[in-house]
């Protein structure tokens, strides 16, 4: 499992997503937490569980009950620490460039660097 995850803002929203506290995270739910298309969201989580980040399972439920099954994911032990580590690099460069605003670096006027 060498390959990279790329840190895209969808990459990163979803792990935010997974990182929550929430045992029944399933894909819809996910892209409506990250407000983000489904056709962002599963891919990514499809590149996860090939990395190895996540693990995810289909619901037990009988689907007359409720409707089509859903499939729950969460992140492994290796996912929760690589996504953490990802989101503190991310927040930690963020502080340091500066924010985003309306697509441009605006530069820190509080004397950091």
């Amino acid at each position: 499992m060498g390959r990279k995850l790329r840190a895209t803002g969808a990459t990163l929203d979803v792990l935010e997503a997974l990182l929550l506290p929430d045992e029944e995270l399933y894909g819809l739910k996910i892209a409506r937490t990250v407000d983000r298309p489904t056709g962002s969201v599963f891919p990514i989580l499809a590149r996860l569980e090939d990395l190895g980040w996540v693990v995810s399972e289909w619901e037990q439920s009988d689907p007359a009950t409720r409707g089509p099954r859903r499939r729950f994911y969460r992140l492994s032990p290796e996912g929760l620490a690589g996504a953490r580590t990802m989101l503190e690099e991310h927040r930690a460069g963020r502080r340091t460039l500066g924010v985003r605003a309306a697509g441009s670096l605006v530069p820190r006027t509080d004397g950091a660097s």
